[in-house]
């Protein structure tokens, strides 16, 4: 199996030796952007220095804004079912606890869809528990359907990214036919006896099942994965190192890597107690791992919940994160139900501001919140998308593409705040625009934009 434990652990046994003047060696090839072995994540992942961590942060951001530039890919969940036969010792779905299951009629899932529409969301991130009974994979096509057809004014979703548990290669086909977007799931855990421990007498406990979950859908053809492990069941160093090895197998197998990995926190969720992970991040060892990462695997997207605190979310901006949501709710009928929900949480949010406040936000420090799908309806996936990365050419799509897609936003559902920020941001780079030779083409799709055209990107 590619995430050989005893590697790992001989390696972080190897780094746990090394002198601050072997950290700073390391630390100049991160800056140089010479590409970090295993062994050098390893070093970094055991930094404790203050200036040398300061320089990782600043290293991790440099790279970020070399690659992304100011775009932050906005999204929102959508749970539409919280029956689950697993027993997740960290999830408020699990198996033991009491409460009244549900899943959503699809004239529900209606009505969820044109509320985070209305909120100016183009990008969903599908979340089901696993039940193949109540939830069978013909459910989950139809709310997909069910969900491209909705459309509320000028609101419309624009690409679903679904998280759904492990599944066969025939099933991973029928995702792809629906025209998903990236498919998403979480490890949880690379460490083979936490994983055990965590999900016992579960369908989800086959540990080598869930692990190979990707190569199953990249045999299907979908070729956008997402990753995350929830950061807190063992040690995070661990985690880091074998992400690194998942991301290296399916580049050697498949030819791409993780298109997004997300870094969740473990936070207090129904029926269990924090006090019984050991493993839990304080909040210095999380921006060091996030860092840390964006440095490892500059390319690929790293994704921010609203589990993270305002504060939090706005530090780790700076230091790699590339995606967060806003808005969001995680309870199954949540955004309707959201004044009055008597429905379970998956997990406790920590960033309750509405998605326009969130966008001010990001503006006022000089970000272009981004609610763009182009590359995923144009075909610039998979290999193709990562090709523009490595090259540096996805900035002359993205950045102008976010910039659209944020004055679409504040015409539509924007206040006279946020329409005279954007004005201003763009006031602040044009400049920028009119180096990368796309000053022109920008102003002309503004323009359309403001005499009601819409969905202009390239």
């Amino acid at each position: 199996m590619f995430i050989d434990h005893d590697y790992i652990e001989k390696i972080l046994d190897e780094s746990r030796l090394v002198s601050k003047e072997d950290v700073q060696v390391v630390i100049n090839k991160a800056k140089n952007k010479e590409g970090l072995n295993h062994k050098d994540v390893a070093i970094l992942l055991q930094l404790e220095d203050k200036d040398q961590l300061d320089s990782i942060y600043k290293i991790a951001g440099e790279i970020k804004e070399s690659i992304y530039g100011k775009r932050i890919v906005m999204f929102a969940p959508l749970y539409v079912s919280n029956h689950c036969i697993n027993n997740c010792l960290y999830c408020g779905y699990r198996r033991d606890n009491k409460f009244e299951r549900r899943k959503l009629t699809q004239e529900e899932i209606k009505n969820e869809v044109k509320i985070l529409e209305s909120m100016g969301h183009k990008r969903l991130a599908l979340e089901v528990g696993e039940d193949p009974v109540n939830v069978p994979i013909d459910y989950i096509l139809e709310c997909i359907d069910t969900i491209y057809k909705t459309q509320n004014d000028n609101g419309e979703i624009r690409r679903i990214n679904v998280n759904i548990a492990a599944t066969t290669v025939e099933n991973y086909r029928k995702l792809k036919n629906a025209n998903i977007g990236t498919y998403i799931l979480f490890q949880e855990t690379y460490h083979k006896p936490t994983y055990e421990k965590m999900h016992p007498k579960s369908i989800k406990g086959d540990y080598n099942y869930h692990l190979t979950s990707f190569d199953r859908a990249m045999e299907a053809g979908i070729d956008d994965v997402g990753a995350g492990v929830l950061f807190g069941l063992a040690d995070p160093k661990f985690e880091v190192l074998a992400l690194m090895l998942h991301n290296e197998h399916l580049e050697e197998k498949f030819n791409v890597g993780f298109h997004t990995i997300s870094v969740p926190r473990l936070k207090k969720a129904e029926g269990m107690n924090l006090e019984d992970f050991p493993n839990v991040l304080d909040d210095e060892t999380f921006k060091k791992i996030v860092a840390i990462i964006r440095i490892a695997v500059p390319f690929t997207g790293i994704i921010l919940s609203t589990r993270e605190n305002q504060e939090m979310r706005r530090e780790l901006l700076r230091y790699g994160v590339s995606q967060i949501s806003a808005g969001s709710v995680t309870g199954v009928g949540g955004y309707k139900e959201k004044e009055d929900r008597k429905s379970v949480n998956q997990f406790e949010t920590c960033d309750d501001r509405s998605p326009l406040e969130v966008l001010k936000g990001l503006v006022n420090d000089g970000y272009i919140p981004s609610y763009c799908t182009a590359c995923y309806r144009k075909g610039r996936t998979g290999e193709r998308f990562m090709s523009l990365a490595k090259t540096g050419q996805i900035q002359n799509v993205c950045e102008p593409n976010a910039l659209m897609s944020l004055v679409e936003y504040a015409l539509d559902y924007g206040d006279d705040e946020i329409r005279n920020k954007v004005d201003k941001l763009i006031d602040n780079i044009k400049d920028d625009f009119e180096k990368k030779h796309v000053r022109e083409m920008i102003e002309k799709r503004i323009e359309r934009l403001r005499n009601g055209e819409r969905d202009l990107y390239v």
